[in-house]
């Protein structure tokens, strides 16, 4: 009896023990997986949010775009969609004073949103840190669409909407205006000719005989840019100036990153990215952290242009244009819990600002 007794609590051990090893190796097989889960999503929204950032400025006129302004007009719009719906509290172009200079209503390559990072209507901080995160927007022309190729001729310059046309046929080899890679609603086209440009946002565009098009800029548009009763700064103000001859057309992206927290019960902070006048997109489930910093040049100040939050409202202020890099951090949680807990990490990057000041002396 007393072997038997033995036998049974030195078996209780061995298998108490063998558990005990099971449950670790079973919690530190779920702490890996949490870890390298965690760090995909950072890592994958990060790399996204670098590579709209290191493309900022690139393409538009040196210095950035004056939009609509003079008498009759009133502020353009970024972050916005049909309805119209404005992700972010503040959605206007940089107006007054900056960095000694004063502007209207201005499109720079990049516009900082710092501590404006929570979507309108949601909670005012992440919940699970109980802080704002910051919103950044990065402007750049898109080359992947060669609408620089199209000629483009001006009609109905008299009424409220402007009518940019393309050629009846796009150039051998290049998609069409109307194609899964072409001109949609709600989409930014800068028109250039020599130092004269005008941003409009595309309002309609219809398809012509051999792969060309329409496109229409009207009023009213989402991001209220085309205000074609405006004295300055519209395309119908450009189009008097420089015509039908030589002028160039590009895609534009305006893209701002913000945070969302969805209004359905258990849902986590994720990650949006909203290009142009479309709607916003999910790009990473998680997220709970968005802190973005810049580094700028001022030669009569020393020591006060590293890790500026806010350039447009320092003291001094500073213009966007003389960002050379952004600091980004970036926060995520572990989708999956352990014990009811989650894990949380945080990457950061910086970013050279080569293209905002960037001006091609071949051109």
């Amino acid at each position: 009896m007393m072997e038997l007794m033995v036998a049974m609590a030195v078996g209780l051990i061995v298998v108490g023990a063998a558990t005990q090893l099971f449950q670790t190796a079973m919690k530190s097989t779920m702490l890996v997986t949490e870890q390298a889960e965690m760090q995909q999503n950072v890592r994958t929204a990060l790399n996204l949010v670098a590579r709209d950032v290191s493309m900022a400025g690139s393409g538009l006129p040196p210095g950035g775009v004056a939009l609509p302004y003079g008498a009759n007009a009133t502020p353009s719009h970024f972050a916005c969609a049909p309805g119209p719906t404005c992700y972010l509290n503040a959605v206007n172009y940089p107006s007054g004073a900056i960095a000694n200079v004063n502007v209207s209503n201005f499109m720079y390559g990049i516009i900082p949103g710092p501590l404006d990072g929570m979507q309108v209507g949601g909670p005012a901080t992440i919940p699970a840190t109980n802080i704002t995160p910051d919103a950044i927007t990065s402007i750049y022309v898109d080359y992947s669409f060669p609408l620089s190729q199209y000629a483009i001729t001006f009609q109905n310059l008299t009424g409220t909407g402007i009518t940019a046309t393309p050629p009846a046929s796009p150039p051998t080899g290049f998609p069409a205006i109307v194609s899964p890679t072409g001109i949609v609603v709600g989409d930014l086209i800068l028109l250039s000719k020599g130092p004269d440009s005008a941003m409009g946002e595309v309002s309609a565009v219809t398809a012509t005989a051999g792969g060309g098009g329409t496109i229409t800029f009207n009023d009213t548009d989402p991001l209220n840019i085309n205000q074609s009763t405006a004295a300055n700064g519209n395309i119908k103000y450009i189009a008097t100036l420089i015509a039908n001859s030589g002028t160039v057309a590009y895609r534009v992206y305006a893209v701002t990153y913000f945070v969302q927290v969805p209004a359905v019960a258990g849902q986590t902070p994720r990650l949006m990215r909203q290009v142009n006048g479309q709607t916003a997109v999910p790009v990473a489930d998680n997220i709970i952290g968005l802190n973005v910093t810049y580094d700028l040049c001022n030669n009569t100040v020393a020591g006060t242009c590293a890790g500026v939050s806010d350039p447009i409202h320092n003291v001094p202020s500073f213009s966007p244009n003389q960002i050379y890099k952004i600091n980004i951090q970036m926060m995520g949680q572990s989708v999956l819990t352990l014990g009811g807990k989650s894990q949380s990490m945080a990457l950061a990057t910086s970013i050279s600002a080569r293209n905002l000041s960037f001006k091609n002396r071949y051109q």
